[in-house]
């Protein structure tokens, strides 16, 4: 009977107001169950929300001690008038009616429509510090043909509601404030009012991470390791190009989450950097690897590189010869001198002599072999002149010597261009170990 009664004459379409310039005040209240989804690369917030709506229908009221005290009803919400608040910065393409849950009715007109909701908004994504980010995303709603002069919206909180919130996996929510603004737009002179609640959320880095950045740091200490490999294994170079491209996947996967904007992830400029030193420190190992490879044909060592480089580096980062260590740098010269004592090196030094020898030496080396040879077989005769044949083994054993002596000028000089290009090696490791440090340093740095 009371249904019947108070629905008799009345209008779902109609203003539920006694006075047509008096304003509707509506109660709106958002509470956030779950964030479903953040596409970072759409720009779009999926979040699921109970709207609560209230408002006094002035149409709508009864004495409750008529009816045995009886003082709400529920009834569905599509026969009685409702606001058109929707959301106003809506991404989604379904413009489907709201859900037709039902409102409660009480004695006095109060009516109570509470409607579960899925909506995707727009929300502009800032990644320029991801994975370490933090993002505010805005629900704006507010009446769709309603003015202000007709219909004003009223925060019943001033947050959103977030005591029955599931917690996501990748988000935190630091807050839900809500603020009425009151604007005037260009179409129309009345001012319309609205609702924003901002979502204020903070990333979980923990998975981004494992995943994307503490592999890209452990890559990128592999790099200087480059410099250590000896320069005939032929893997120096294959190395650098292996991390670069492995840099470059890590790069992809980045790139395929965000949106293409103007403003680069906090990891790609890490990736990018990083790339960038490994392209550089392949680039010099090319130029080593021609020093080290410099033979007989090269220039000799220049005499600021011996000093600089040979005398000073190589003891900084303890590059020694063969047989050399850091306290006796001509072991193998002394080691050589102790085997065959100190009597066969003093003599040894006793008995070098010029290989050209005078003519008076030979004619006399020249008489005792014949002397000897005359007495051993017995041959008499005139002397063979045998000096000129002498003179020519002096001179081939001279020659012999020449070619020797610039043989082992030629080694050496090889020797010294791989010593140069062994110390340029650990000298560009460790700059490009101190390089990666700071840049892992930085970065973590600047996500604090």
């Amino acid at each position: 009977m009371l249904f019947n009664k108070l629905f008799e004459d009345y209008s779902s379409a109609l203003r539920p107001v006694e006075d047509t310039d008096k304003v509707l005040n509506v109660t709106l209240q958002i509470t956030l169950s779950q964030i479903k989804d953040m596409d970072e690369r759409n720009q779009i917030l999926s979040a699921y929300l109970w709207i609560r709506q209230s408002w006094y229908d002035a149409y709508l009221r009864w004495d409750k001690d008529k009816y045995d005290g009886l003082d709400s009803i529920r009834i569905p919400s599509n026969l009685v008038w409702r606001p058109d608040i929707v959301l106003y910065n809506k991404a989604d393409d379904d413009f489907s009616e709201p859900v037709n849950t039902n409102v409660v009715l009480r004695y006095d007109g109060k009516i109570t429509w509470d409607a579960p909701a899925i909506t995707k908004s727009s929300c502009v994504v800032d990644v320029s510090y991801f994975p370490f980010d933090s993002q505010q995303c805005n629900l704006t709603f507010g009446s769709w043909t309603y003015n202000g002069n007709q219909v004003d919206l009223i925060n019943s909180l001033d947050s959103g509601d977030l005591s029955d919130f599931i917690e996501d996996v990748e988000w935190e929510i630091h807050g839900m404030p809500a603020v009425k603004n009151v604007i005037t737009y260009g179409c129309c002179s009345e001012p319309y009012p609205d609702v924003t609640f901002t979502l204020i959320l903070k990333r979980k880095s923990s998975f981004y991470i494992f995943n994307l950045l503490l592999p890209c740091i452990l890559i990128s200490f592999l790099a200087p390791l480059g410099f250590y490999l000896p320069a005939d294994s032929g893997e120096k170079v294959s190395l650098g190009v292996t991390v670069l491209l492995a840099l470059t996947v890590f790069q992809l996967m980045v790139a395929e989450i965000m949106p293409p904007s103007e403003n680069v992830p906090l990891i790609g400029k890490y990736y990018i950097a990083t790339m960038t030193m490994i392209t550089a420190s392949t680039a010099l190992t090319i130029i080593i690897m021609n020093l080290h490879h410099c033979g007989s044909e090269a220039k000799p060592v220049p005499q600021w590189a011996k000093v600089v480089i040979l005398d000073y580096m190589s003891k900084i980062f303890f590059v020694y010869d063969v047989g050399e260590n850091c306290t006796s740098p001509k072991r193998e010269k002394e080691e050589e001198c102790r085997l065959e004592g100190d009597d066969g090196c003093q003599g040894k030094h006793k008995e070098v002599r010029s290989p050209l020898s005078t003519r008076s030496d030979d004619c006399n080396l020249k008489e005792k072999l014949n002397g000897n040879w005359n007495k051993s077989y017995g041959v008499h005769g005139d002397n063979v002149n045998c000096c000129s044949c002498y003179k020519m083994l002096i001179k081939n054993i001279e020659y012999i010597a020449n070619c020797v002596r610039d043989h082992k000028a030629n080694r050496a000089k090889g020797i010294e261009w791989k010593k140069v290009a062994k110390v340029m090696d650990r000298f560009f490791m460790w700059i490009f170990f101190i390089m990666v440090f700071f840049m892992s340093v930085l970065i973590i740095g600047k996500a604090a």
